[in-house]
């Protein structure tokens, strides 16, 4: 399970869909495995603005990685449509800054190339455990929680 998919997930069990605590879940026993992923950073542009920041430094840190900047990032603008006019980018205002080539790299080694092999996720409201096994979540509840 590649921490990017965790920062999606919140506990399924009925009750804890309105509590705050469901969200996100916590890494315990957690086996990781690190892949080689053509850096993209294209994507990593795209999808930074869909992460929940303060859930993923939470995950960072359970997982043990120290390199997650206290604020988000502000990516690279990207071109608005390279169909119609390839050259027209967005307008960023004076004090936005493009993101470190060194953090963006970092984020993608975390969110993209770290995967969770073995462990589980627990809810921080039930506490409902869901296991990992070969890097696949189980997320299937026993009828009592539906």
């Amino acid at each position: 399970m590649k921490v990017l998919t965790v920062n999606f997930l919140t506990c399924a069990v009925k009750a804890c869909k309105t509590s705050p605590l469901s969200f996100p879940l916590h890494f315990q026993d957690a086996e990781l495995e690190q892949s080689d992923i053509e850096y993209n950073p294209s994507f990593l542009r795209n999808i930074l603005p869909r992460v929940d920041w303060e859930a993923l430094k939470v995950t960072a840190n359970e997982l043990g990685f120290t390199t997650v900047p206290a604020e988000k990032p502000n990516p690279a603008p990207t071109p608005t449509n390279p169909d119609t006019n390839p050259t027209e980018t967005i307008k960023e205002s004076p004090e936005a800054q493009p993101a470190d080539d060194k953090v963006m790299r970092d984020l993608h080694t975390l969110l993209l190339e770290t995967e969770v092999r073995e462990g589980k996720m627990v809810c921080g409201n039930c506490g409902h455990e869901y296991k990992i096994k070969e890097g696949i979540a189980n997320f299937l509840l026993p009828s009592h929680l539906v």
